[in-house]
């Protein structure tokens, strides 16, 4: 049976159903948080929306790693948001590609 649960993303409540338990919603929200505060502090100037996807990328990298059988979870997480960064740059055209900090 899903049940209704309140979650806090990007400042914003949102009202979900799942048939988890509360502390594994609760879970899924404060991962979801954590990986949008590491993209956020690597890029600082960027808005929500940018955020949002970079953050949607990463996570899906390592979903779909992980379904490969690919130790995700140990890898760096510095080089897969560079690429993903530099596949924006070359997208949008900018040379000089971004450092990204990353704290883990």
């Amino acid at each position: 049976m899903k049940l209704s649960h309140r979650i806090r993303v990007l400042g914003r409540e949102i009202q979900v159903r799942s048939s988890a338990s509360a502390k594994d919603v609760q879970e899924v929200e404060t991962y979801v948080n954590k990986r949008i505060a590491e993209v956020a502090v690597s890029l600082p100037n960027a808005d929500q929306q940018l955020v949002s996807l970079l953050t949607l990328l990463n996570v899906t990298e390592s979903y779909l790693a992980l379904q490969r059988g690919e130790p995700s979870g140990s890898g760096d997480m510095k080089e897969a948001a560079a690429r993903i960064l530099a596949k924006i740059d070359m997208t949008l055209g900018e040379e000089t590609p971004r450092r990204v900090d990353i704290e883990r």
